[in-house]
């Protein structure tokens, strides 16, 4: 009878979990590139640099913002171009924006029924950071927009525009004219909500800045718990070093970051979550071991040069990689097609298959990247499947 009750026991236990799967059997399969800009259908005849890109969707279009230009440094003939188009393949013009000076960091978000776009001005020097501010505009119409106004603070720069659970969140830096200049004020990375698209205040009450340093280019997601992470590109350097910093906060406290530093620089970070995992795609160096900090003595102002000469010198990838939240660590997953001038990201969310929209230089030939953002760029999509 025990025997037979211990029997019954056993079989009316309920089953062990099965083990977590390890992330790495998770990275998902890359489709080849699809060359869009230049390409056939195109509205408008790109310059030879097409890089700083930004894609999203409205009323059932794919609608692509980007900047093109004679090269990759700031010029008074860049222009950023939006097109759309209802199957991928014919372009309709939207709009051509061009003030005379540098145009970058193109953002586009379709919310509460409209299509918006910001970007960032610069100046016409192609040796020095200049940052302006920010500029808006919005849809009217197909092929109508408002005039471009400016809005936020001076220097601003846009870096990413998203919407959470119905909230329009903006997370972008001012300062970045120190960045290269390595002295004056550090940069400080503004976390901004809005209600109308126009006015941006601070998601916390406790203002707009969320981080203080050497970090500018930022993205950031929230994990199904309410917490926060975000990885940021730490080029200027600050006490803990040089490269990125990876960071987490509480739902219950979002504006306490705490941040760990990667020697690793993760130029325009985008993040997006995929199930239970959080991935970056990132520029990767293929010099150095992959690192931006090479942990050498000396003076910040000094090492900064010394790491910024050896970057520019180096061939470059944009890649995937996997963010764990618990170590507030990096690991490489996969290399997009990407050679010389290279890794702009955006994304179109498809479910199990993510888009990527990206920049390269030509893939049949492998130059550093100061080489290649001398020459022609191009920018294609591919899909990031995700289905197991």
């Amino acid at each position: 009878m025990i025997r037979l009750a211990l029997l019954l026991l056993v079989g009316c236990a309920p089953e062990a979990e099965p083990p977590e799967q390890p992330w790495t059997e998770r990275i998902p399969t890359l489709s080849e590139p699809d060359f869009v800009v230049p390409g056939e259908g195109l509205p408008v005849l790109p310059q030879p640099a097409n890089n700083n890109l930004a894609v999203t969707e409205h009323d059932g279009r794919t609608v692509l913002a980007w900047r093109t230009a004679p090269n990759h440094f700031a010029s008074a003939d860049a222009q950023l171009h939006v097109i759309s188009s209802a199957d991928g393949q014919g372009w309709d013009l939207e709009a051509t924006f061009h003030l005379g000076s540098d145009l970058r960091e193109p953002q586009l978000m379709s919310w509460d029924g409209v299509l918006h776009l910001w970007f960032a001005q610069l100046g016409q020097s192609s040796l020095d950071f200049e940052p302006v501010g920010m500029w808006h505009s919005q849809q009217l119409a197909p092929g109508e927009w408002t005039d471009a106004e400016r809005v936020y603070e001076d220097t601003f720069i846009p870096w990413r525009t998203k919407v959470l659970d119905g909230v329009p969140y903006m997370i972008g830096y001012v300062g970045g004219e120190n960045v290269y200049d390595n002295d004056g004020d550090p940069v400080r990375i503004h976390w901004l909500t809005t209600d109308d698209a126009i006015t941006w205040r601070p998601v916390l009450d406790s203002g707009p800045v969320v981080l203080e340093g050497g970090g500018s280019e930022a993205d950031f997601v929230f994990l199904d718990d309410g917490s926060l992470v975000a990885v940021v590109r730490n080029e200027a350097g600050d006490e803990d070093g040089f490269g990125s910093k990876v960071c987490t906060a509480p739902a219950e406290d979002l504006g306490a970051w705490t941040c760990s530093t990667d020697p690793r620089k993760y130029d325009s970070p985008l993040l997006f979550r995929q199930g239970p995992d959080v991935w970056l795609v990132g520029r990767k160096t293929l010099g150095q071991d992959g690192l931006y900090d090479l942990g050498q003595d000396g003076e910040p102002e000094d090492l900064y040069l010394q790491y910024q000469i050896t970057y520019w010198q180096d061939r470059k990838r944009c890649a995937l990689w996997h963010v764990d939240p618990a170590r507030r660590a990096v690991e490489h997953a996969v290399d997009l097609p990407s050679r010389g001038d290279t890794c702009f990201p955006d994304r179109l969310d498809r479910g199990d298959v993510q888009q990527i929209w990206n920049y390269t230089s030509p893939l049949n030939r492998d130059p550093s990247w100061v080489e290649g953002q001398g020459e022609p760029t191009s920018i294609y999509r591919l899909d990031l499947s995700f289905r197991l």
